[in-house]
């Protein structure tokens, strides 16, 4: 298995956070988490299986949040390219609001929008990985100044980066910081986000625990303090749901959404 990670240009890196390139001839089967960063993959060769969602994910695929543990299988024919978006900004660039793919992989294709179909084509006749970054760069870049919401995509990263920082923070908090009422404030994180700010949240306080455990952190009372959990038990809970195994049990942790891979 051959995984390389490449970092995007400077007028990207506010929008995208990564791109990864993943090239296997060998069967494997991975179990992954809620990470909190939606996502856009695709496959120049077979498309992986997901048995929770009982499906293959299609060629071009654009990954929500969700709020469950899944497996990813390959048969062991498998190139992939994805680019890892922070939680906010995808739906500038694809023209739908990731509330509508909420707990769910979607086709790209099905989305109607053209320029989409283009970027996904170009991609599939590209020679390289690195050719096919370098269409995806540019095609992003193109769709920088078609944001219309750009008030509120500020808010709600606004909102993601004070939950990064401080779980714990409220709902109401968090709507009095962007100047909204927490009725218009939940709207607009669940429209940039595909979330609400509670199940988020929940999402942050989950990712800010396996990060603790990756940096060798073991006393659960106080990780469930310092991820905003109202006790020991909460965390246990919490992590299991997302999980499916108790923090004891997790196997090398590692958090997606508070690492940045180099």
């Amino acid at each position: 298995m051959n995984l390389r990670v490449i970092k995007p240009c400077a007028d990207l890196q506010s929008y995208v956070r990564y791109y990864w390139v993943l090239k296997s001839p060998e069967q494997f089967n991975i179990l992954t988490f809620p990470i909190g960063c939606p996502q856009m993959i695709f496959h120049r060769l077979t498309p992986l299986f997901i048995p929770e969602l009982s499906s293959l994910q299609d060629r071009f695929t654009i990954s929500g949040q969700v709020n469950f543990p899944a497996h990813i299988t390959s048969d062991g024919d498998t190139e992939m390219i994805v680019a890892v978006f922070y939680p906010h900004t995808i739906g500038m660039f694809i023209d739908i609001p990731p509330s509508e793919f909420y707990n769910s992989e979607i086709s790209g294709f099905d989305i109607g929008n053209k320029n989409l179909n283009v970027l996904a084509r170009q991609i599939f006749d590209c020679e390289t990985t690195v050719g096919c970054i370098k269409v995806i760069e540019n095609w992003l870049l193109s769709r920088l100044n078609q944001c219309q919401d750009l008030l509120n995509m500020k808010r709600s990263g606004n909102a993601v980066n004070i939950l990064m920082a401080t779980p714990s923070v409220s709902v109401n908090e968090l709507a009095d910081i962007s100047c909204l009422s927490p009725k218009q404030f939940g709207r607009v994180f669940n429209s940039h986000l595909g979330m609400m700010p509670k199940e988020y949240a929940r999402v942050v306080r989950f990712q800010k625990s396996m990060w603790m455990l990756q940096n060798g952190k073991c006393d659960y009372a106080a990780i469930a303090y310092l991820c905003g959990y109202s006790d020991q038990s909460h965390f246990i809970r919490d992590f299991r749901q997302y999980s499916s195994v108790t923090p004891a049990r997790i196997v090398n942790p590692y958090s997606d959404l508070f690492t940045t891979p180099t």
